[in-house]
């Protein structure tokens, strides 16, 4: 067993600047889990810190059910991937690859054959000879997780490893990362800032802001139910439509529309009360004749997004976006209309950004969202 728990964790800097911020959380055995947040939210810092790279402050890290809170890096049978690869220049793929066997004293014959099965597994059993700067970048990330995985380690600890990869490496590397830890079946934490990555690859996934959990869910439910308006912004390759609006009893009022009240919002809102409409392009269609409840604009914008359009329409004051199939695409200029799926409209409290119909967190509780499994 090799879950990882998190309980009240805290790390400060100084200058009092809360880099993880009173956080709970579990993370499964055997689970791919992703760190999702925008740069500078503290999801390396909380990942350094199960690592033991940082000293947290207070609160507690377990893994395995064994408290490694005061243990040093090494002690805590994990392995990290950072960014970079952090490969030794000087030595040779094969020796990169068992220095962790080393550091754990294992004989040299033996941790050069075990370097040597794992690489060959990696598809690398032909460049142990060679020095890093020898390689691709894909040949590098590779020999930076056989180096990871000789150890047989309780936990993986990935810091933004694809990162340095162009576009088409990084998904394949991303199939490949995905299928590597499901037949190891490691407990595997990934942190990045690509909202992509994190909802291709997760089992679960953690929004982060400003040290604390914002959302923790599947991707399907982060994507489909963000927990707040934050979360509903940051997630997703185009943004959610989010627009003001205002409750009139079974309608909301938004962009000069009466817009069917979402049946997720009954009994959750009060006539008058001030929301945020709010509904994915992915989630609304184009039409070019008046709809009932629809945004009535005029296109301004249509980017091609190769099996489909994205269609930016002017509604007032605001911008609302719609995908639209190919072949579809309406010229700019044109006069429409932007109509949501009623089963996919979210309404989002304008005081707090708090999804309509989650329950609120306690006035005396300062975290908005203290996670847990």
């Amino acid at each position: 067993m090799a879950d990882i728990q998190l309980e009240s964790l805290v790390k400060t800097y100084p200058g009092g600047v809360h880099a993880v911020d009173r956080l709970d959380l579990t993370i499964r055995d055997g689970e791919f889990f992703a760190l999702l947040g925008p740069s500078g939210c503290g999801k390396t810092t909380l990942l350094r810190t199960i690592a033991g790279l940082e000293t947290a402050t207070s609160g507690s890290v377990r893994i395995g059910g064994r408290d490694v809170t005061g243990l040093a890096p090494g002690a805590r049978d994990v392995a990290m991937v950072f960014q970079d690869y952090a490969l030794f220049p000087h030595m040779s793929v094969q020796d990169n690859i068992a220095y962790p066997l080393r550091i754990k004293k294992v004989g040299r014959t033996e941790r050069q054959d075990r370097a040597a099965r794992t690489a060959e597994g990696l598809s690398l059993g032909h460049l142990l000879e060679r020095r890093p700067g020898q390689l691709s970048g894909g040949q590098q990330q590779r020999a930076a997780l056989a180096r990871a995985v000789v150890a047989h380690p309780q936990a993986f600890l990935f810091d933004e490893p694809l990162s340095n990869l162009d576009a088409r490496l990084r998904l394949e590397a991303r199939t490949f990362l995905k299928r590597l830890q499901r037949d190891l079946g490691v407990t595997t934490v990934f942190v990045t800032h690509d909202q992509a990555e994190a909802l291709a690859m997760s089992d679960r996934m953690a929004v982060m802001d400003a040290g604390r959990i914002r959302q923790i869910g599947t991707p399907q439910e982060v994507f489909q139910r963000p927990a707040s308006t934050f979360v509903a912004g940051f997630i997703g390759s185009t943004p959610m439509n989010l627009l003001p609006g205002v409750v009139e009893r079974d309608v909301v009022r938004v962009a000069g529309t009466a817009a069917p009240l979402p049946d997720s919002a009954r009994g959750h809102v009060r006539d008058g009360e001030q929301v945020v409409y709010a509904a994915r392009p992915e989630y609304m269609t184009f039409s070019p004749a008046g709809t009932t409840g629809g945004l009535a604009g005029t296109v301004v914008i249509v980017e091609n997004m190769g099996v489909g359009s994205l269609v930016s329409l002017d509604v007032g004051e605001h911008t609302v976006q719609v995908t639209v199939p190919e072949g579809e695409e309406p010229a700019p200029g044109t006069r429409g209309w932007a109509v949501a799926a009623p089963q996919r409209v979210l309404l989002y409290r304008a005081d707090d950004g708090e999804l309509v119909g989650s329950e609120r967190p306690a006035p005396a509780d300062p975290a908005l969202a203290r996670s847990g499994s």
